[in-house]
């Protein structure tokens, strides 16, 4: 595996909320294992809960006795959301701190993704760009109900208000999804600081143009913050180089 991360304030914000995390060797049973996590919550809870839910998510992984991916990637967010609840409640000053989370490890030629909220995760391969994850927020439930469009969504007043999180609830829905990978394929893991500034075209255009990891990767952190930079963005860019490693 190859990959390059980047996480950047953006240009409207003080803080950086943000939290990435890229490993192309194993951690625990996982050959490799990549995370993008956007906090949410006043003062420094969403920095906290971003970070602390990627750390105890590693932690979890690298302690594991089980080898399948989609149960330690489970396993590592029920983790987390159990441990970032338990902060909230014993500090007043952390209360309705939460994180979205997309993680993400590739195993013989196949990728197996987990998400909760809306941080997604792309597939950039011959046939162009697919959105793999499923956003959990209240404009995406909207658009599967048929209550507004999809092209209506990216500037509804409430595009940022999330339905699921970790840290929020003790009890947490997660999704999974595992596509199958091949060599020249590339996956891209962002907040919706990138998603929000950058529509999915010009982040195939971006992605592909450049046979460099870093490049592509500061090309569309750039391209965010050009066309305003509203928020914290950041990318995990990977691709497989020979059966998945």
């Amino acid at each position: 595996m190859r990959s390059y991360c980047l996480t950047d304030v953006g240009v409207k914000r003080n803080m950086n909320q943000d939290f990435v995390y890229a490993s192309d060797q194993p951690v625990g049973n996982l050959r490799n294992l990549y995370i993008v996590a956007d906090g949410m919550g006043g003062h420094n809870a969403g920095d906290l809960a971003s970070r602390y839910t990627v750390e105890v998510m590693v932690d979890y992984i690298e302690g594991a006795s089980e080898i399948r991916p989609i149960p330690l990637l489970e396993g590592a967010i029920e983790s987390a959301n159990q441990k970032v609840l338990e902060r909230a409640m014993a500090d007043k000053q952390l209360e309705g701190m939460g994180t979205t989370v997309v993680a993400a490890t590739v195993q013989d030629d196949c990728l197996y993704v987990a998400n909760v909220g809306d941080s997604r995760l792309y597939l950039v391969d011959h046939g162009g760009i697919e959105q793999i994850t499923r956003d959990h927020s209240l404009v995406e439930e909207m658009v599967r109900n048929g209550q507004i469009e999809k092209e209506e969504a990216r500037n509804h007043p409430e595009k940022n208000v999330i339905t699921r999180a970790v840290g929020v609830k003790s009890r947490l829905r997660i999704d999974f999804f595992d596509v199958a990978l091949n060599v020249g394929d590339r996956f891209l893991l962002c907040s919706d600081g990138l998603t929000n500034m950058v529509e999915d075209d010009d982040i195939l255009e971006l992605v592909k143009r450049d046979p460099s990891l870093e490049r592509a990767a500061h090309r569309l952190v750039v391209r965010a913050n050009r066309n305003g930079g509203k928020d914290n963005i950041s990318v995990v860019l990977a691709e497989p180089t020979v059966s998945g490693v």
